[in-house]
């Protein structure tokens, strides 16, 4: 099992990190990617890969952090390039929900990282919300240059799944999948391929029923996969495997 998508370098999960790790072990996760999301924020992830085996990291500047964390393709290259247990970009895309960062300022941004993301032939991992028609243009423009996409999180309609599935991406199913008002996001992972498909918790966020409300963790991601498998109807240790090789494939591991 495997959580794609963790920010172990958020407190509480970073001050307690030993714990963490060992209760992810307890449950048999075998990898834990953890998400840069500030340029500052990567500091805490180079120290994080090196704690222990399982931790994978990543380098990217959340659409949130775009207006005051510059960075350029250059800069991304660069920061991966010095460390092989950073395996993707990003957290990038582009979030037009809160506006945080400016509008061009993400779009920009998100660009670098596509072109880092072309150069170094590693994944990018996709923050989109109320931006799925910019988010589908800006890819459009990368179409015929083999973009490895992982869309983490996803809550976006059936529509904007099958356009993304047309550009190869991966779907990365958080614990919102569990929340009992969360039945169109169901039906969308219905349509999308297994073997398109990853498990993740977004922690210390989003915790999946029956932990909803509580600080989430990554050995929570084991409700997330009993929900998917019976989403996908089929079972718990099936949807496991095939999620896992799902990861592996995708960041080549």
């Amino acid at each position: 099992m495997i959580d794609s998508h963790c920010h172990l370098d958020h407190d509480p999960l970073f001050e307690n990190i030993d714990d963490i790790i060992k209760r992810s072990k307890e449950v048999g996760i075998e990898k834990l990617l953890t998400i840069c999301t500030t340029i500052k924020s990567f500091d805490k992830i180079k120290i994080l890969v090196n704690k222990d085996k399982i931790i994978y990291g990543t380098y990217g500047i959340h659409p949130h952090e775009a207006k005051n964390d510059k960075v350029t393709s250059d800069t991304i290259i660069k920061e991966i390039n010095q460390n092989d247990r950073i395996i993707g970009i990003g957290e990038t895309g582009l979030d037009f929900y809160y506006n945080h960062s400016d509008k061009q300022d993400q779009i920009k941004s998100f660009e670098e990282h596509i072109k880092a993301s072309l150069k170094l032939n590693i994944p990018l991992i996709i923050h989109s919300r109320n931006a799925e028609l910019e988010t589908l243009e800006i890819f459009n423009k990368y179409k015929n240059e083999k973009l490895k996409i992982l869309m983490h999180c996803f809550t976006g309609s059936t529509k904007f799944a099958e356009n993304l599935i047309s550009l190869g991406a991966y779907f990365s199913a958080s614990g919102i999948i569990t929340f009992k008002n969360s039945l169109e996001l169901q039906e969308t992972f219905k349509f999308i391929p297994l073997n398109k498909i990853l498990i993740e918790t977004d922690s210390p966020y989003l915790a999946p029923v029956p932990n909803r409300g509580k600080q989430n963790e990554p050995s929570f991601v084991k409700f997330t996969a009993n929900k998917l498998a019976d989403i996908k109807k089929i079972s718990n240790l099936e949807l496991i495997k095939i999620t896992t090789d799902n990861f592996n494939n995708l960041f080549c591991l």
